[in-house]
């Protein structure tokens, strides 16, 4: 896949607020399953009529407010991606796209959550202990270099930079769907086909994350990225395929 086509193909729809393409599915996909994975209310249809119109379809179901705040914040994050492409991967860029997805959500500022900000509370994942805010400047920076350094972005890079990262889990809240969006950036920029990681396979996706804490290995999470590359590559084929280099 030559990402430089994807890119521009972002770009353009986006300025014409195209809701028809590569952007509008990529937005509506990207945010509906990375939300779901976290227990979003909201089914696809819900999150497509939010891009698409700002307002919630006709239906007697119930939602939490929070998460049509996230899902209008996980659109915000998205873009924010799309026009920083050209910068390195920084902790002020990943704390950029955290105020992104978190800064419109009721909920988090009323319960002082950091926005933007890495955690000043201790917190778990499961039963996982994660980096003590304390420890969390540092452990990032070690992070971020560690991947610098290497200049073959592989897939098995990007898997082990998305277990350790959210093995630290820098944030209070949004980590995963942080993290989600940063896999998928960085394989952009690495011209690997993007991963988006579908709820149907949560449990694959945590068995993975759990494989890295407990045995520093990545092999679950590498064969479901390359599983969910399969998937994107077929989409970014029909709505690409007709477009000339």
């Amino acid at each position: 896949m030559k990402n430089e086509q994807l890119i521009r193909r972002f770009r353009i729809e986006r300025k014409k607020f195209d809701r028809s393409g590569i952007y509008a599915y990529t937005q509506r996909t990207l945010a509906y399953n990375s939300n779901k994975i976290e227990g979003s209310t909201l089914n696809e249809v819900q999150t497509a009529s939010l891009f698409e119109t700002g307002m919630l379809p006709a239906s007697d179901d119930y939602y939490r407010a929070k998460d049509v705040e996230e899902t209008n914040g996980h659109f915000l994050m998205f873009n924010k991606m799309i026009d920083t492409l050209n910068e390195p991967l920084s902790e002020e860029l990943i704390k950029t796209f955290h105020y992104e997805l978190k800064s419109g959500v009721f909920e988090d500022r009323a319960n002082g959550y950091a926005i933007g900000e890495y955690k000043k509370r201790s917190n778990m994942v499961g039963m996982y202990e994660t980096a003590l805010p304390r420890e969390v400047p540092e452990k990032m920076k070690e992070l971020l270099s560690w991947y610098h350094k290497i200049t073959d972005k592989t897939l098995a890079v990007m898997a082990e930079f998305h277990a350790r990262y959210e093995a630290l889990h820098p944030f209070q809240d949004g980590n995963g769907r942080t993290g989600r969006l940063i896999l998928f950036r960085e394989c952009l920029k690495a011209d690997l086909t993007p991963v988006v990681i579908e709820d149907r396979r949560r449990t694959k996706y945590i068995d993975g994350l759990r494989e890295y804490r407990e045995t520093g290995e990545t092999a679950l999470l590498q064969k479901l990225f390359a599983e969910e590359q399969e998937v994107y590559a077929v989409k970014v084929d029909y709505f690409l395929r007709e477009e000339p280099d």
